[in-house]
């Protein structure tokens, strides 16, 4: 199965590009500059795709972007800090993003004679973004089955969809991902803030996945008050 995997240069996405490699054939790696804050996660798509030895296509939808205005990621929002499931984060949704990127991979996909495209959302997304949902991935798919009838036949495949972001660093650390080649914080800064929701889940995950965390944080012990904060009040 010839597989195009959507690589923003995240965790999520670098593991999954490797468990492709690793599992199918790898035919490239796509990802979007939609104007994002975190634009430097590019930087480590290229990289992920120059140690696979696949092509990378960067799209550059900016001008799309712009006009999604309200998000923390693409307009003048402060990224809110604390645990990724507390209902400030939502200040990060950038609406209809999924669908949008999908959209334009599928098109390459089709054109590329790709069986499929792999996409990394997960488990842990499904209270912020309902383009990262279960029923967000079949009903893409099977949208995509009409909008290519005749053409071409691709695949949505979302294996870590129902998955923990524990459960992907146990899977990436399977298949080898460099993690400290992968970038998670929304703020974009030298380092990884430890503050923002992804690395407040990104420093979670390693923790409960039990595999060695080798990025480095600005304030790297925040993760523990804000999880320890977040599981008292849900438990109320």
């Amino acid at each position: 199965m010839k597989v195009l995997v959507v690589c923003s240069g995240g965790l999520d996405s670098i593991s999954l590009a490797y468990r492709m490699a690793a599992n199918k054939q790898l035919i490239g790696l796509i990802s979007f500059d939609y104007g994002q804050r975190h634009v430097k996660e590019l930087e480590f798509a290229a990289l992920c795709a120059q140690r696979l030895n696949v092509p990378h296509d960067v799209i550059d939808i900016a001008n799309v972007g712009k006009h999604l205005t309200g998000s923390a990621l693409t307009d003048n929002v402060q990224v809110p800090d604390g645990h990724y499931a507390e209902e400030t984060m939502k200040a990060t949704v950038v609406p209809n993003r999924n669908a949008i990127m999908l959209s334009i991979a599928f098109g390459l996909a089709a054109a590329r004679h790709a069986d499929a495209v792999a996409i990394a959302v997960h488990g842990g997304d499904h209270f912020i973004y309902p383009d990262c949902r279960p029923g967000f991935i079949s009903a893409f798919e099977a949208m995509q089955q009409h909008a290519l009838e005749g053409y071409a036949d691709v695949r949505l495949l979302a294996p870590y969809v129902n998955a923990a972001k524990a459960d992907i660093v146990i899977d990436g650390a399977r298949n080898g991902t460099p993690f400290e080649e992968t970038w998670s914080c929304y703020k974009g800064g030298r380092l990884h803030c430890g503050r923002c929701g992804t690395c407040v889940e990104r420093r979670e995950a390693f923790h409960l996945a039990g595999v060695e965390d080798p990025t480095a944080y600005e304030d790297p012990d925040f993760w523990i008050a804000a999880t320890s904060t977040f599981k008292a009040e849900e438990a109320k």
